[in-house]
């Protein structure tokens, strides 16, 4: 380890007194700023919002996360405008070199050197965050590709991503002068847990956040390939080995949730489903939830969120036009086509996912087809998100759309879904879709900075809605399908109850009832913060999760 003037944590604020506890959260992304390239979607969103508010309310937390070389990818376009990821290495004259250096073992080699570099508070306002990568001297070649790439498509390579984020982010936490708390934001850094059981930390000292019930959020692999690889930090020996398997396989979860003190959901009914999904291994009782939440000062329009507080009709009004016309500058530029913003606009856009049904308006081509082509009261649509990568399934879905989309003038789909498109999308919508099979959605935030900027939630009733939605009040709200439906039978009630309320609520509101729709969307903007600001959300943490 080398030594640097980075011997402890360095925050511009003396940290307030209920706010003392250090605690380090560890996140395998952050979305700080579009140019900052280590994040993918709403995890990295809802990690780099708890940042910012962590900063503003000046509590003592700093953040631990991977400096990816190339990113996650970059979504372009190929010749006939369809999806192709294509990976482009970033480079960040802001970061600093922190001197920090640490080993881990990786696959019996004990030299893998894992360098830290910070992102420093005053450069976006964020409590510091400490970026590790592999890519440095000393390091052979497939070491150094380690943090190429983030939720790279190898398992070998994420394996070792999970190590070096894990016990190498809590190395550098040490060599940092060491934290109250240690806070890991999903699965991926779960070799922490176990490297600081090792070193004396006791789990009074580790708490966890659970996102999702997917699959995909809850990984599953075989133990003694772990165990080889390095994952527990030691080579366990075969009955020490067994006590953390069930069967021949470890789930990150399970173990998460049994190292640690307590754990959070990331929505009241997410809390729900968690508890029911790890009742079975007797882990239900260290589960509470704290919703998920978005800090304001980013994703708000500053004009538009004065004219929200005042009721300003003819202010917002204005002001939505002015946004509506820079996103369709967007839509202009990548699609060649003119989008009117007098027209009801509405926007699905997030991370492609099958649950999260992209395509649920064209479930019914004819009654769609209906729905986009009415003269009198015409409607535009633009879908935008990145699906993860070797999810052909999702890509499909995303080249589908851009087919259909060809057809129609007032139909769009773009690219680039990052950070600053998302903020346009918010801005520029008047109607926020929201289409996942209920209870699949532990919380989702785009819907709460979409109502920060006026725009009003369609939405089932899953994730964070519950907490929030009032069908005719503050979003329109579908009537919910049973989840132990067959999912044709989920998707065919849904999308029947989605074209009926565009037809006889949405749609009729917008242009009949134009007093209506701004009560709404006023009452959305109050209803929303600050309950779903991240500010809330901070200091909940501290005040639940890290008592004690």
């Amino acid at each position: 380890m080398h030594t640097s003037k980075y011997a402890t944590w360095h925050h511009p604020y003396t940290p307030a007194a209920q706010f003392s506890k250090r605690v380090a959260y560890f996140s395998m992304e952050f979305g700080i700023v579009q140019g900052l390239k280590i994040y993918s979607g709403g995890l990295g969103f809802l990690a780099g919002s708890h940042l910012r508010s962590a900063h503003d309310l000046k509590q003592n937390m700093i953040g631990v996360g991977m400096l990816w070389k190339y990113g996650y990818y970059d979504q372009q376009r190929a010749e006939d405008q369809t999806m192709r990821a294509q990976r482009i290495e970033k480079r960040y004259s802001f970061l600093e070199d922190t001197g920090i250096e640490v080993k881990v073992t990786i696959n019996d080699n004990p030299e893998v050197r894992v360098r830290a570099f910070v992102l420093k508070p005053e450069v976006f306002g964020t409590v510091p965050l400490y970026l590790l990568t592999t890519d440095v001297e000393g390091n052979d070649y497939l070491s150094r590709t380690i943090t190429d790439q983030l939720y790279d498509a190898n398992e070998e390579t994420r394996i070792s991503q999970n190590i070096v984020l894990g016990i190498g982010g809590a190395k550098v936490v040490q060599a940092l002068g060491g934290a109250d708390l240690y806070h890991l934001n999903e699965g991926h850094a779960l070799p922490a847990f176990y490297y600081l059981r090792d070193h004396g930390v006791e789990s009074s000292r580790m708490v966890f956040t659970t996102h999702t019930p997917e699959a995909g959020g809850n990984v599953v692999r075989n133990g003694y390939h772990l165990n080889h690889r390095g994952f527990f930090g030691r080579r366990l020996d075969g009955p020490e080995l067994q006590k953390e398997l069930i069967g021949e396989n470890l789930n990150y979860t399970v173990s998460a949730l049994r190292l640690c003190k307590k754990a959070n959901a990331v929505s009241r009914l997410h809390g729900h489903v968690a508890r029911d999904m790890w009742r079975p291994f007797g882990l239900d009782g260290k589960i509470t939830h704290i919703t998920n939440a978005q800090h304001p000062g980013y994703w708000s329009d500053a004009p538009l969120e004065k004219s929200l507080g005042k009721k300003n009709i003819r202010g917002f009004q204005k002001r939505k036009a002015e946004l509506k016309n820079v996103l369709f500058q967007r839509v202009l530029d990548q699609t060649g086509k003119l989008f009117d913003p007098g027209v009801l606009t509405l926007v699905w856009a997030r991370r492609f996912a099958g649950y999260k049904r992209a395509d649920l308006l064209l479930h019914d081509f004819q009654r769609f087809r209906e729905l986009i082509t009415r003269a009198d009261r015409p409607i535009q649509i633009i879908w935008a998100g990145k699906p993860y990568p070797t999810d052909y399934q999702a890509i499909n879905t995303f080249n589908r759309l851009v087919s259909v989309s060809r057809e129609f003038p007032n139909l769009a789909v773009l690219t680039g879904y990052e950070m600053e498109l998302s903020r346009q999308l918010k801005a520029g919508s008047d109607i926020w879709l929201n289409t996942p099979r209920i209870t699949r959605e532990a919380s989702g935030t785009s819907g709460m900075t979409a109502a920060m900027n006026g725009s009003l939630n369609l939405t089932v009733n899953d994730g964070w809605i519950p907490e929030f939605g009032r069908h005719g009040i503050n979003a329109f709200v579908l009537p919910e399908a049973d989840p132990n439906q067959p999912l044709p039978v989920q998707d065919e009630r849904d999308s029947q109850h989605l074209y009926r309320m565009l037809e006889e609520e949405v749609i009729p509101c917008y242009y009949g009832d134009p007093s209506k729709w701004m009560a709404m969307a006023f009452q959305a903007w109050e209803d929303v913060l600050p309950a779903f600001s991240s500010h809330r959300m901070a200091m909940e943490y501290y005040e639940s999760l890290y008592k004690g």
